[in-house]
């Protein structure tokens, strides 16, 4: 898809972007990472293309089947039209992540965006495994109107990537910009958890659309970014199903059918009046505010970083290869599925670490063991004299760290802590 392709090929400058911006806030003596909150949030948007290697393509299966036999013109392929697309796709995406906002069960797959407590470039990448599920309605429009779907798909890419830049605390306001263009200014708003910023600059690319429909906010005081009700978690898996399970939970408190329907229709804070009624949020103070943190030794942190990187890379090959016409190594869905499998389990792990889980140690050996029957899913197609001894010394490795460091894998007094502004 060319989407995924313009979004992956992005990918090492982002990772470039981030250094930078990581290198300029220690020179500048200022916190804007967190590796906890960093890892996460970049385990969340590798994660989602992985995922989205399965369910992308069966979404924009309709967009394709509108356009073939249901649409009303075939819109030809011209520079005009190419503008006037960029703009439909940045109308469209402006009511999906409205709607977002405003229906709890879409809220439910666009949520981890917004949970990072830090807004830097890598709080872009926080990105929804599923997503993808809610928004291609939007968009469906374009189809009956007759755009061609490779021109759709390159569009919303672009629109994608340029959201990037703009989550970041270095760059102030851009004068004349901020008429017109969604700016970092703008999108610190929306990232922020106080009440006068909550559901407020939607766009992606021009303002324009927040200006006509009155959901546009300034940029007054620093926002204190993240959730309403603070995600205390770090791992990357339950960042994608902890708003679910609460919705079914206050589902399941409710009495009457329809409440229990319009627990996943209604707006996030709502609730039926048996239950108390709608939850606004409360006022945060900036100077008192504390963030969800967990203690690390240094020898756990050095481990999930490593294993962080490794997989990170690992699944850059993953996603290059799912994205080529002719792979390299992914042959079948049997492969993908349990190349994806080890790749959550990672991650899942990396979280369950950082947050000092108890039931960690068990499913490391499980993830390690895994692992270890890689080579069996992809005989004949690579080298195992080479592979097979990399494998090996890797678990080993990974085996001993876990054997030497078992007193430091559980915390007894994680929680939330003071972060230093």
């Amino acid at each position: 898809m060319v989407e995924s392709a313009i979004v992956l090929y992005s990918i090492p400058a982002f990772f470039i972007l981030i250094g930078v911006e990581l290198l300029v806030a220690r020179l500048k003596n200022e916190q804007h990472y967190r590796l906890n909150d960093a890892i996460t949030s970049i385990a969340c948007g590798v994660s989602s293309e992985v995922v989205g290697v399965f369910i992308k393509s069966a979404f924009f299966f309709a967009y394709i089947l509108i356009f073939e036999h249901l649409k009303i013109y075939e819109i030809p392929n011209t520079i005009w039209s190419w503008i006037i697309l960029f703009f439909g796709v940045d109308f469209f995406y402006y009511w999906f992540h409205r709607k977002s906002h405003e229906i709890n069960m879409i809220w439910a797959t666009h949520i981890v965006h917004h949970q990072s407590e830090e807004y830097n470039l890598s709080t872009a990448l926080r990105q929804a495994w599923f997503q993808t599920a809610f928004s291609w309605v939007f968009y469906l429009p374009l189809a009956f109107v007759g755009f061609d779907p490779k021109m759709f798909i390159a569009v919303k890419g672009i629109n994608l990537v340029y959201q990037f830049w703009i989550h970041t605390k270095m760059i102030g306001r851009m004068g004349v910009l901020e008429w017109f263009m969604n700016t970092p200014s703008h999108h610190r708003v929306h990232h922020g958890k106080n009440p006068k910023y909550l559901d407020k600059n939607y766009a992606a690319v021009f303002i324009i659309w927040d200006r006509m429909f009155g959901t546009f906010q300034k940029e007054e005081e620093e926002p204190v970014f993240g959730t309403t009700k603070t995600l205390e978690s770090f791992n990357p898996v339950w960042t994608n199903f902890h708003y679910w399970v609460d919705l079914f939970k206050l589902a399941a408190r409710c009495t009457t059918l329809k409440d229990k329907i319009n627990v996943f229709l209604k707006p996030p804070g709502w609730q039926p009046e048996e239950l108390g009624g709608f939850q606004h949020a409360p006022e945060v103070d900036k100077m008192s505010y504390k963030k969800y943190t967990v203690p690390l030794h240094q020898s756990v942190s050095v481990y999930v970083l490593i294993q962080f990187v490794l997989v990170i890379l690992c699944s850059g090959f993953m996603l290059f290869d799912a994205s080529s016409e002719d792979p390299l190594l992914f042959k079948n869905n049997l492969q993908k599925c349990f190349a994806a499998f080890v790749f959550v389990l990672t991650l899942l792990n990396c979280g369950g670490m950082l947050e000092q889980k108890k039931w960690l140690r068990k499913l490391e050996l499980i993830r390690l063991l895994a692992i270890l029957a890689l080579p069996a899913f992809f005989y004949g197609q690579v080298n195992l004299l080479l592979m097979l001894p990399l494998i090996a010394a890797y678990v080993l490795a990974s085996s001993v760290w876990l054997l030497l460091n078992q007193k430091h894998l559980i915390s007894q007094d994680s929680g939330a802590v003071t972060v230093e502004k």
